[in-house]
């Protein structure tokens, strides 16, 4: 149904964009072009005996249609074996469950995906069934640009089932939007027609009809998987249940001139090399050009993909490369790919079309309550949580809407229910207004009739449980049937068949619960987990917290590098670690590998103090295709204990990388501790108060352009700070002054406040030198303060590090820093 409506807005908007699915309409077949004695009725007889509807609710986790009983999704299969197996494009079945297959002689069967290639948008479903017909394929040498084709399928709904359509092929070889070639018609394609049979005028199945363009003014140009891509996928599925496919371990781009479609001469640039991959092995850079595979050249990504159909996994090819201006030869051994796997995952929802069939009664287990369920009820609209739901009659003729308030007071009177229901504002006119005592079965409740306007009749029920007032409300939409409709057993049963229960082991109540204790969460970055429920995203979608803002899951997401590897990573990580924090403030468990979401991960726990309480953080590194991704749960080290140890444990069990989350649009996401020189140091320059100094690069990223220039700078590294403040105004004796009472009455405050106060020589002239080493909120720090005057500026320089990051490195380059100042500045 969403490719429907992108056609529409593809359409309204003038824009191309790629609507998957077919059907054919167009020229018309000739009778010169069939067979001697054949006549179309009879080919179409022949042919649609192969061809199924294949029929099933639209998947999609989260958003909820307003016709969830109704809205069905449509499809097309061809049978390839009459023991029950039917191609179709993997799009069909993606978001399609509860699949039900029709047969051209009408009958239905339940069906399940068994095989799913998403590369090549071909999938099988299987249906318990024997006898059926199977397609004749074509053979691929056979197909001729000009000749006549048909397609069979259910476009746009089933009404339309084994709709016969015409063309031609209009051209072969097109690479569009697909990993292989594809066969172009000047066909028409329509929503539901989708791995239907393109055939020629023998009844042969020459493509399976998968995509057309759409644009404003734009017509007769549909595309179809051809028969080879049909053939070899098939292959796989019966030989291996999947298609496995080689790969040399490269990441390739092509020519300008392949991109635009011209004829080119140039190789496939090799952009990225996968680490420990036979690309790798075999001594293959990036900037290298890939001419050819043993004797097939290869000028575009899709005659790359065509090339490698002909190998498998295992087998042994040479490859002819161009590096600057030597060209090579290089023997490997190819890989399996396995970047393109995609698990097909159906629910057990039931085996019908309408999930909710035998259901008779429809609640919520979370919240605790059950209703009658009309065969005519369907939900409109269902808050995030469940805590509100609307249900609408399908013929429009009333809605009931069932909404949860909690944390009430659980010894609410009858008199604070009738409040709670006070809502005369909403109604003209008040028909009945009471509270109603409930017996052995029903519950007690606050009630409220009225009319809103002409045109709606109004009903709203409250219920108290426990901490919860239920809300139910009834909303029927015409004055004209509101004495009848309100007062019919349809209606009337509903609102009086509401319960505060739910029975889980009744099999006719079907439960419509949407709460979860847990927060599903899927990035752009083709990493998702789940965390509990109560945590929060932060600052976009690779930050989260927990409701105390105790514990954190942070995700950082990098390119990987050609050459690198988890254990130097992961080496490179610790020693960062480790050189960031002084001895006795830092704890490391060590690298070790384990297994995070069907891949291969370096696990290390990190503990670190300032000195107050620790923290700790379990990290995990993963390289998955051309991505590094670090993830990390941070917490303080004292709290949760084996159950925290449990939460991780479970929070790393649901970390997995769904190919369809990444953003395609992702590219180069640069590591920035590659660029990082730790021994680096810039120049910042104050020309207003005329000074400069030499410091680390990673300490200043360039702040606020308007205040490059202020009066008080300060540049951080963790846990320690170089701060500078130029006064313009007052006199070297007067800053002196005040420095010295601060530091005065800190240690009048506080016995343990110790500093000292010397005369220094620095910069040509005379300073005065502070030092303190003492601990704030137990955190044990040193400070160094200088106090001096430079052509009539005085300025006040401070170095402070906290003891639990003073190394010596740290401590030093502080030092430089402030040794490196220059006064000559103009």
């Amino acid at each position: 149904m969403k490719r429907m409506k992108s056609l529409s807005k593809g359409v309204m908007k003038g824009s191309l964009s790629l609507l998957v699915a077919a059907t054919m309409f167009g020229a018309p077949v000739y009778a010169d072009a069939l067979p001697n004695g054949a006549t179309i009725p009879a080919l179409v007889q022949k042919t649609t005996s192969s061809v199924v509807a294949i029929i099933g609710r639209p998947s999609n986790d989260k958003t909820l249609s307003r016709a969830d009983r109704y809205q069905l999704a449509h499809g097309t299969g061809v049978i390839v074996r009459n023991d029950g197996y039917i191609l179709t494009n993997a799009h069909v079945v993606k978001n399609m469950r509860n699949l039900t297959i029709v047969t051209s002689d009408g009958k239905s069967y339940s069906g399940k995906t068994t095989h799913y290639d998403e590369e090549s948008d071909l999938a099988l479903v299987k249906i318990e069934a024997s006898g059926l017909t199977p397609a004749t394929f074509a053979s691929s040498s056979d197909i001729r640009v000009g000749e006549s084709v048909m397609a069979i399928g259910t476009p746009l709904s089933f009404a339309l089932r084994n709709s016969v359509t015409s063309g031609i092929i209009s051209g072969m070889e097109r690479s569009v939007q697909s990993k292989y070639r594809l066969i172009q018609t000047d066909a028409a394609i329509n929503p539901g027609n989708s791995g239907g049979a393109l055939v020629n005028m023998k009844g042969e199945v020459i493509g399976i009809n998968t995509m057309k363009y759409v644009e404003y003014g734009v017509d007769s140009l549909g595309f179809a998987i051809p028969v080879d891509t049909v053939q070899y996928v098939l292959d796989q599925f019966f030989k291996y249940g999947k298609v496995k496919r080689p790969t040399l371990g490269l990441e390739l781009a092509e020519s300008w001139e392949a991109v635009v479609g011209l004829p080119s001469s140039s190789g496939l640039e090799v952009t990225f090399v996968e680490p420990d991959s036979p690309a790798a092995k075999a001594g293959i850079k990036q900037g290298d050009k890939l001419l050819s595979i043993n004797s097939d050249s290869v000028h575009s990504m899709v005659e790359y993909n065509e090339v490698l159909k002909k190998y498998l996994p295992e087998d042994k090819v040479n490859l002819t490369l161009q590096s600057g201006l030597d060209t090579r030869k290089v023997d490997l051994v190819l890989s399996e790919d396995k970047s393109g796997s995609v698990a097909v995952i159906q629910d057990s929802d039931g085996s019908y079309i309408d999930a909710d069939q035998g259901k008779t009664m429809i609640g919520d287990s979370h919240f605790g309550w059950s209703m009658k369920y009309p065969t005519g009820l369907v939900k409109t609209n269902q808050s995030a949580n469940g805590s509100m739901v609307t249900f609408a009659d399908a013929k429009g003729g009333y809605a009931i809407t069932i909404r949860i308030q909690e944390k009430q007071s659980p010894d609410m009177t009858p008199y604070g229910l009738m409040k709670k229901l006070d809502r005369e504002d909403m109604v003209d006119t008040i028909l009945e207004k009471r509270y109603v005592e409930g017996g052995p079965d029903s519950p007690s409740y606050a009630k409220l009739v009225g009319e809103m306007g002409n045109e709606l009749y109004f009903q709203s029920r409250a219920f108290l449980k426990e901490d919860k007032v239920y809300y139910v409300t009834l909303m029927v939409n015409t004055s004209d049937s509101k004495n009848s409709a309100a007062q019919s057993n349809s209606i009337a049963d509903v609102l009086d068949s509401f319960k505060l229960e739910y029975d889980a082991k009744s099999s006719s109540l079907k439960d419509i619960t949407a709460y979860q204790d847990k927060n599903s969460v899927t990035t752009e970055y083709g990493v998702a987990f789940d965390l509990p429920q109560d945590w929060k995203a932060v600052g976009g979608d690779l930050d989260y917290v927990n409701k105390d803002g105790d514990q954190a899951v942070t995700i950082r997401v990098t390119s990987a590098v050609s050459g690198d590897t988890l254990a130097s990573w992961a080496a490179r990580e610790e020693k960062e670690f480790t050189d960031s924090y002084a001895e006795g403030y830092r704890e490391t468990q060590g690298a070790k590998e384990v297994t995070v979401g069907g891949v291969t991960a370096m696990q290390n726990l990190y503990s670190w103090t300032m000195g107050d309480k620790w923290k700790q953080t379990y990290a995990y590194y993963i390289i998955k295709d051309k991505y590094k991704y670090e993830l990390t749960w941070t917490y303080e080290k004292a709290s949760g204990g084996e159950t925290l140890e449990q939460h991780i444990a479970d929070w790393t069990g649901t970390i997995h990388f769904p190919k369809d989350a990444l953003n395609r649009s992702l590219s180069v996401i640069q590591d920035e501790a590659d660029l990082i020189d730790p021994s680096r140091t810039i120049t910042y320059t104050n020309n207003k108060y005329g000074y400069s100094l030499q410091l680390p690069e990673r300490w200043y990223d360039g702040g606020n352009e308007s205040a490059i220039d202020a009066a008080t700078k300060t540049f951080s590294s963790m846990g320690a700070n170089l701060s500078i403040l130029a006064d313009d105004r007052s006199s070297l004796e007067e800053v002196l002054n005040r420095t010295e009472q601060e530091y005065k009455k800190n240690a009048d405050n506080d016995a343990n406040y110790k500093y000292s106060e010397t005369d220094e020589s620095m910069f040509d002239t005379d300073v005065k030198k502070f030092a303190v080493q003492y601990k704030s909120r137990n955190i044990p720090y040193t400070l160094h303060e200088y106090v001096f005057a430079k052509d009539g500026i005085v300025y006040t320089v401070r170095v402070r590090a906290n003891e639990a990051v003073k190394t010596d490195k740290l401590w030093k380059q502080l030092n430089d820093a402030v040794q490196s100042m220059d006064f000559t500045v103009k």
